[in-house]
């Protein structure tokens, strides 16, 4: 039995996605150059959402930097700002809060893993990125079970295998010094029979 509730159709967001309009796509504000103030977008897709105004801070906080090494986070978070303006979701008046969460700090993983403008141009990020909103919002893509899209976005999900192949270099570093450890014993093993005899 499914516990969330069913959302809007995946293509309906997949579909925005393709069709983000260059302005999201823009420089972020970062030490007064740029465009694009993220943190009014955001701001603005909240209060369409049914939300409040971000906060001096919050803004601030979450949705601006001074460095330069962030401009790929704040584009992905206008990316996922102009996603959660989709009709289905504005109508509802219900996900401003969760939706904010999301892009004050969900995307910072992916964003410090795969170029925004490709949540915009290829298909599988366009799919990982609706997904990812979904999720956040504790909804399911129409026609989906929980299994189905849970499974489709672990498939999908380029954080968890960003981790996994981490974790098997990892593993194959562990086990060539291990082995390199095994040949240099047993060469000094080798060795030290020699010499006895």
């Amino acid at each position: 039995m499914n516990t969330k509730q069913e959302g809007p159709h995946l293509e309906r967001l997949t579909h925005r996605l393709a069709q983000c309009p260059g302005e999201f796509l823009a420089e972020p504000l970062i030490k007064s150059r740029g465009k694009v103030d993220t943190g009014a977008v955001v701001s603005d897709t909240l209060m369409d959402m049914g939300g409040n105004l971000l906060s001096s801070e919050e803004s601030n906080t979450s949705f601006s930097s001074e460095k330069a090494d962030q401009k790929n986070r704040l584009r992905l978070i206008l990316i996922g700002a102009w996603l959660c303006h989709d009709e289905w979701l504005i109508q509802k008046k219900k996900y401003a809060e969760p939706a904010k969460k999301w892009l004050a700090s969900g995307l910072d993983g992916l964003a410090s893993l795969v170029a925004a403008e490709l949540f915009v141009t290829d298909p599988d990020r366009r799919e990982e990125l609706a997904r990812l909103l979904l999720a956040a919002l504790d909804l399911l893509p129409t026609g989906e079970t929980e299994a189905q899209a849970s499974d489709r976005l672990q498939c999908l999900d380029s954080v968890t295998r960003d981790k996994v192949i981490r974790q098997t270099r990892e593993k194959e570093k562990r086990a060539r010094k291990l082995r390199e450890k095994m040949a240099a014993d047993a060469a000094r093993e080798a060795a030290a029979k020699v010499n006895r005899e």
